[in-house]
Parts: structure tokens; sequence; C-alpha cells
């Protein structure tokens, strides 16, 4: 079994994610290409101390993009939406928070 951090990569927070979070607590990561669904679970169970009813994944495409006359690909990724059980949520912003010093 792989790291948990090497499952889960990072939470996407877009206005999307934000949408998804109000109406149907579901929280968006960006996972590893290899996780699978059940490891994304127990990852994010892990890490986050929560318990997780449903969990969607999506490959993603990398864009072929244009530099100058060369042309290039970016990576392809995996997304997880991850839906979590009635009572719990994430709070992504405590850790963000303003800077405390003057």
């Amino acid at each position: 079994m792989a790291e948990l951090h090497d499952i889960v990569l990072r939470p996407i927070v877009t206005e999307k994610s934000a949408r998804l979070n109000a109406n149907d607590n579901t929280y968006v990561f960006q996972v590893g290409n290899d996780a699978n669904k059940h490891e994304i679970k127990r990852a994010v169970e892990a890490l986050f101390g929560v318990r997780v009813a449903d969990v969607r994944t999506i490959n993603v495409r990398g864009k072929t993009k244009r530099f100058g006359r060369f042309y290039g690909k970016r990576s392809n990724w995996k997304k997880a939406y991850v839906k979590l059980q009635e009572g719990d949520s994430l709070n992504f912003y405590d850790a963000a928070q303003a800077p405390t010093g003057t």
C-alpha cells in the first residue's frame, strides 16, 4: 500500500468544489494516478478523521499546449470527488488564516 500523502495529493478549492461542498457535503482532491477508490477512502478517513460515504474518480487528460513553435503536453492527473457522511465536514481554511504578526 502506498503512503497516504502519495494517494491524496492536495484539495482542489474552486467555485464548483465550494458549491459541491455546500450542497452535497462533497470535497474534491487531486489524487495519485494509480490510486483506486478503496485506497482514496482509507486515506481520507485516516488523514482527516472523517467517515467517507462515497468516492467518485475521474482521469483528467492533460491539455496540449504550444510554447512558441514547439508543442507540448501537460501531464494527465486524477481527480476524486469524496462525499462525507452526514455530520462530518472538513475545513481547509483553518491553516490558511491571515498572518497573526503585525
